[in-house]
């Protein structure tokens, strides 16, 4: 890690396709501020993305990186931290690849507490594929395929992991940039999985879950009583519909990450040449 890394030391050479007003900008500057901000450096960074126009992440952040198969970012995530537990891993990617075709890897990534960051941009609307209804889309939002909307719930993605032993749950604001840095900062730092949920909006195919809308409706829990570490708080938060919040939502203060629980310490990236001994007479008992 280094005291002399600029965020600008994150930016690659390609230059995004996002769409001009994309809040992906907002949410992936802030990123790259936070890691530098925490001594990382792209050498000791891995950025993992899942599919939609935010798996393009990887591309425009420089760093190690690796993108995914869709929804299974998180489980590439693990492996990398399991593997080099000295690398800093952020794991990118959106509502409809994280709560939906990834919401079972999700739910198992929370529990096991591994000590990574998972950065996803709700803009609730599937973007990249034009414009479709996403598992956190309104049920009344209408969309090409749902004229009349989705006629279900939104999935509340706070409520998910909180019920899935989260250790860290969390909700920025792509355009409120110093708020947004910090929450991620505090993600990174913390001992476990740092989940945070940005409102990261489309400006091309949401016209209602806008940057006005959501610069009208937030609460900045920062502003208010609300005590990040105790579970009623932060389930009362969480279960308020009627609320946009923005902020650390819940913070477990004696979260033991994942390695730390199992005694992986070790780099086990460096796997020697040749099979396993006696892995040939095993492979023969079974086949």
């Amino acid at each position: 890690m280094s005291s002399d890394v600029r965020f600008t030391d994150f930016k690659s050479d390609k230059q995004p396709t996002w769409c001009p007003g994309c809040g992906d900008f907002g949410t992936m500057n802030g990123m790259m501020k936070a890691l530098a901000e925490t001594g990382n450096d792209p050498d000791n960074t891995f950025i993992v993305a899942g599919i939609g126009c935010s798996g393009k992440i990887g591309t425009y952040m420089r760093s190690y990186a690796l993108h995914g198969v869709h929804g299974r970012a998180l489980p590439v995530g693990t492996g990398v931290k399991l593997a080099r537990p000295d690398v800093e891993v952020m794991v990118a990617g959106g509502d409809g690849d994280g709560y939906s075709i990834g919401a079972g890897h999700f739910v198992h990534a929370v529990r096991r507490n591994v000590d990574m960051t998972y950065v996803v941009m709700d803009n609730r609307i599937y973007g990249l594929t034009k414009g479709q209804a996403s598992p956190t889309s309104r049920s009344d939002f209408e969309t090409s395929t749902t004229p009349e909307g989705p006629k279900q719930p939104p999935v509340n993605p706070h409520a998910l992991a909180l019920a899935s032993g989260a250790s860290f749950i969390a909700q920025s604001f792509s355009s409120d940039a110093l708020r947004h840095q910090e929450i991620i900062q505090e993600a990174i730092e913390h001992d476990g999985f740092g989940f945070v949920n940005v409102y990261s909006p489309c400006v091309t195919f949401n016209d209602v879950d806008t940057y006005d809308y959501f610069r009208d409706s937030l609460v900045d829990l920062q502003e208010t009583d609300h005590d990040r570490h105790d579970y009623d708080d932060a389930k009362e938060v969480i279960l308020d519909a009627d609320k946009e919040y923005q902020g650390v939502i819940y913070q477990d203060e004696n979260s033991v990450p994942y390695a730390e629980q199992h005694g992986v310490d070790a780099d086990m990236s460096d796997i020697p040449d040749g099979a396993p001994e006696d892995a040939t007479d095993l492979v023969r008992e079974f086949y």
